[in-house]
């Protein structure tokens, strides 16, 4: 990318109430794609490479700075909030007086930081604004332009005459200037009107008084600057960003059942051929290699797997690594510190936990294997658990290769299964298991004559 000669400083005002979020969690913070709204406009930020970021916040704003606070970023706080233009004169305080200063409001996460960077270039000449082609400007600042197509107002809809309100081309509320020139129109903006608050764009008639340059750079897609003030923008801006991503992964190769059913709020690197069905979320990072396939309504969070793997439906995977041509579900669950090699089987409704298993190994049914090293070849009958907390501390399990376990067993850590041992269904073991021998631990059946069961009264 391409980025401005000069030194570039953003400021980003994040300090709305939120009010229409209806919720007691900033606005800021609410999560996109996994992550929250103003992280995404901070990270646009970032992909110009600024000099400085600022992040203008509110009263009750502290939350936000302690969720959001990093080493590149300061925080300065405005109080009360009187409107975007004084939100730039708050931030001015914490902004050399060098370059160029982007003002970016904090509710557009699909912000492109092409679009910042080609901002702030065109910003060497004076001021410069973000713009954008809707189909419905209704409520919506208008761009009103001279006959040489220069910018020359931006008017409120409230405020625009029927020939302005015919215009399609809105304002983003993102601006750029050189930092000299925005400290000298922020001191000469007036708050007489309705609101009693100072607008930024006002801005834009103080350059045109002044004879300075006002560009306007449009956005390729006007979502890229759609606000989000309520949950319902949020919802909207949401699968906007989801279907970006699926066509971004369809296009690199990844087969997606339907990208309107698709959500990752992470990262996902995918090798070839890789299959996704409907309905997965993908958190954290995510890596499949060649050939996985990712059947339906499954959970992936921070988790690696291995080419050829298949992972069923209704599977929930968390901080797991899967080896190669694994099959896993449908309804199992890995959960973190797993570590499965390759060709191992996790059937349907089993956990696995902390565990590692080894080349070959199954556990096909409802089974839970906590806090265990289980070894290769090993086959774990239904019903089968490793009792590995004893309500204070948890123990390990050592299960050795070629053992087979019957069904309905629990083995209570701390315990060895030693190499080719066989558990007898039904068996509770406490002792350690030898090698190559058949272990079991039953009660005596008994069968009682005569006997007759209880009846209603």
């Amino acid at each position: 990318m391409n980025v401005h000669p000069a030194p570039i400083h953003v400021a980003i005002f994040a300090a709305g109430l939120g009010k229409r979020m209806h919720s007691a969690l900033p606005k800021a913070l609410h999560l996109l794609a996994g992550k929250p709204l103003l992280s995404h406009v901070i990270d646009a930020a970032r992909a110009i490479r600024p000099a400085t970021i600022c992040v203008v916040y509110g009263t009750g704003g502290e939350m936000v700075r302690n969720a959001l606070a990093a080493d590149d970023v300061v925080w300065v706080k405005q109080d009360p909030p009187l409107g975007t233009g004084d939100a730039l004169r708050v931030a001015l305080t914490a902004l050399p007086d060098d370059g160029v200063t982007v003002a970016i409001i904090g509710d557009v996460p699909l912000i492109s930081s092409d679009s910042l960077a080609e901002l702030s270039r065109a910003a060497a000449k004076g001021l410069s604004v973000l713009t954008a082609r809707v189909a419905d400007p209704t409520g919506l600042g208008r761009i009103v332009r001279d006959a040489n197509g220069g910018i020359r107002a931006i008017v409120e809809h409230r405020d625009a005459s029927e020939f302005e309100r015919d215009i399609d081309e809105i304002n983003s509320g993102v601006l750029a200037a050189p930092t000299g020139l925005f400290r000298t129109w922020v001191k000469r903006l007036s708050n007489a009107n309705t609101q009693g608050e100072y607008y930024l764009t006002d801005a834009v008639a103080l350059a045109v008084a002044d004879g300075a340059t006002v560009t306007g750079v449009a956005v390729a897609d006007a979502d890229d600057v759609g606000g989000v003030n309520d949950r319902l923008q949020l919802a909207h801006a949401e699968r906007l960003l989801q279907t970006r991503r699926a066509k971004q992964l369809l296009l690199s190769g990844v087969w997606i059942a339907d990208p309107a059913r698709f959500d990752l709020r992470g990262t996902l690197q995918c090798g070839r051929d890789v299959s996704i069905d409907v309905g997965c979320v993908f958190e954290g990072e995510v890596h499949l290699d060649d050939d996985v396939k990712i059947g339906a309504h499954c959970v992936l969070r921070n988790v690696r797997i291995a080419r050829g793997t298949v992972v069923a439906p209704f599977s929930h995977l968390d901080d797991a690594s899967v080896g190669a041509n694994c099959r896993i579900g449908p309804y199992a669950r890995l959960r973190p510190a797993t570590i499965l090699a390759e060709d191992v089987h996790i059937g349907n409704f089993v956990e696995v936990k902390a565990s590692t298993i080894g080349v070959g190994s199954k556990a096909n049914h409802l089974a839970y294997i906590g806090d265990s090293s289980v070894g290769s070849r090993v086959n774990v009958g239904a019903g089968t658990i490793t009792c590995n907390y004893d309500g204070v501390n948890k123990h390990r399990t050592v299960i050795e290769d070629d053992v087979f376990i019957g069904s309905d067993t629990q083995i209570v850590a701390p315990v060895t299964v030693r190499r080719g041992a066989t558990l007898g269904a039904g068996t509770t073991l406490t002792r350690d298991a030898p090698a190559d021998q058949l272990t079991v631990s039953r009660s005596r059946q008994v069968s009682i004559a005569g006997w007759k069961r209880p009846v209603k009264k």
